[in-house]
């Protein structure tokens, strides 16, 4: 739940006009493509986003999705310490209470920068009663690619939560990012689904994750180094296609529904 324009890594940002925004109408878009195959999704809504556009939030919990938090301001959190991401957590915690009314119980990290450097991460989700964060990507580069791909449990002196991870397809050599971002658009849609059948075989849940600029190929875009770019906003092609068919084909559920319900196969 973020716009065109919110990428990591690039230093100061200036907020673009509020006429090129293009975040509520993408998830206007999405959630009419959930409704239509009557599925509900998790959305990690940054907070800013929230407090810009009040109306957003509400919308999605009224059509039974579940609202999660994506930290306030779209920063890593390997460039803050202990107390400013308690800041971001308790600000975002705060606008989305009095738009939905619901606390959020689940998290997920600007581009999976949970990390060694963030030791304080865990225990501060299960103190403030999180039930469960997303922010470790199974992957070399962008996350620790010797990290779990199913979901596991995380115990801190506060309390425990779980850790969901992406889907990713693994093979001899490495892992490769299937399960959403760039990869979800540009491997073949045959590999995610051998993904998604392979997990289920294990009793794992298979997590896809979209942002909503990935459905508006002709969106704006920031001028970026061309690898940065490639990261960012991979090619320019548009996800709904595949994200429909994936849809039509598998059952999904909420984050929440299923961490309060999955157990690991034993």
């Amino acid at each position: 739940m973020e716009d065109w324009y919110h990428v990591c890594g690039i230093g100061q940002q200036t907020v673009p006009p509020r006429h090129s925004w293009r975040v509520a109408q993408n998830v206007e878009k999405i959630v009419a493509l959930l409704e239509q195959n009557q599925i509900k999704a998790t959305f990690f809504m940054l907070g800013s986003v929230a407090k810009a556009i009040p109306e957003l939030a509400p919308m999605i919990v009224a059509k039974g999705h579940e609202i999660a938090s994506h930290g306030y301001s779209h920063t890593l959190l390997t460039d803050m310490d202990k107390q400013q991401f308690l800041d971001e957590l308790r600000r975002t915690e705060q606008v989305l209470i009095e738009q939905t009314g619901k606390r959020p119980v689940g998290y997920r990290a600007p581009q999976w920068s949970v990390s060694p450097e963030t030791p304080w991460v865990d225990e501060l989700l299960a103190e403030s009663g999180y039930l469960y964060d997303s922010s470790r990507n199974p992957l070399p580069f962008v996350g620790d690619a010797a990290a779990p791909r199913y979901p596991y449990r995380i115990d801190t002196p506060c309390g425990s939560l779980w850790e969901v991870p992406p889907l990713v397809t693994k093979t001899s050599l490495v892992s490769l990012p299937t399960g959403g971002g760039w990869g979800f658009r540009l491997f073949p849609l045959g590999l995610i689904s051998a993904t998604i059948e392979a997990y289920m075989r294990d009793a794992a849940p298979a997590v896809l994750y979209l942002h909503p600029r990935e459905i508006d190929p002709d969106g704006p875009r920031l001028q970026l180094p061309l690898f940065k770019r490639f990261l960012a906003y991979g090619m320019r092609t548009d996800a709904t296609s595949r994200l429909a068919n994936l849809l039509q084909r598998y059952c999904f559920m909420t984050l929440e529904e299923m961490v309060r319900q999955w157990q690991p196969a034993s």
